[in-house]
């Protein structure tokens, strides 16, 4: 049976970087949550907090994307001009390493992050501008063979979820 990471901010857990969370990001995917959380098929994870991360925190962004701060040619910067790159790196470790575990072949994650975007992240102006790219998780899971989905890409996820469920 599939099993879906999930980031724990879109079950509902109060962990994003001010302190909320993202439940209502899958509002349209519910339904499809219960299911697979009453099968036992869904991996909660927070990458940030997994990399030591508080919650709350100051946000952070970078201006490229996740393989870029992987290859340690850009970095993640909160607000203040705090360089948090070490965390978010192995936060995404973390992920990969629960993943593994869990033998987890597709994640579901939070968008726009700069841990956990999927295909458009903020580009480290704290403009709320977005740039193409994915974030520092999403490209570790990704380079590993992880399929990642945004909440945007609900459709695609259930597919894939449901496609040759055993």
């Amino acid at each position: 049976m599939k099993r879906l990471l999930i980031s724990a901010c879109l079950l509902g857990e109060k962990v994003r970087y001010d302190g909320d969370d993202n439940a209502s990001k899958v509002r349209d995917l519910q339904n499809w949550i219960s299911q697979w959380n009453a099968q036992g098929r869904l991996v909660p994870v927070c990458p940030e907090t997994s990399g030591g991360l508080p919650t709350p925190r100051p946000p952070a962004e970078t201006t490229s994307d996740g393989l870029e701060v992987l290859r340690g040619q850009a970095r993640v910067i909160t607000v203040a001009g705090k360089d948090v790159t070490d965390a978010f790196i192995a936060g995404a470790q973390k992920t990969l390493q629960q993943a593994q575990k869990c033998n987890a072949a597709l994640a579901l994650l939070a968008a726009r992050s700069p841990s956990c975007g999927k295909g458009l992240i903020y580009d480290g102006t704290f403009s709320r501008t977005l740039i193409p790219g994915s974030g520092v998780t999403v490209a570790l899971l990704e380079k590993n063979g992880i399929r990642c989905f945004s909440p945007d890409d609900a459709e695609d996820l259930i597919r894939a979820m449901e496609d040759n469920v055993s």
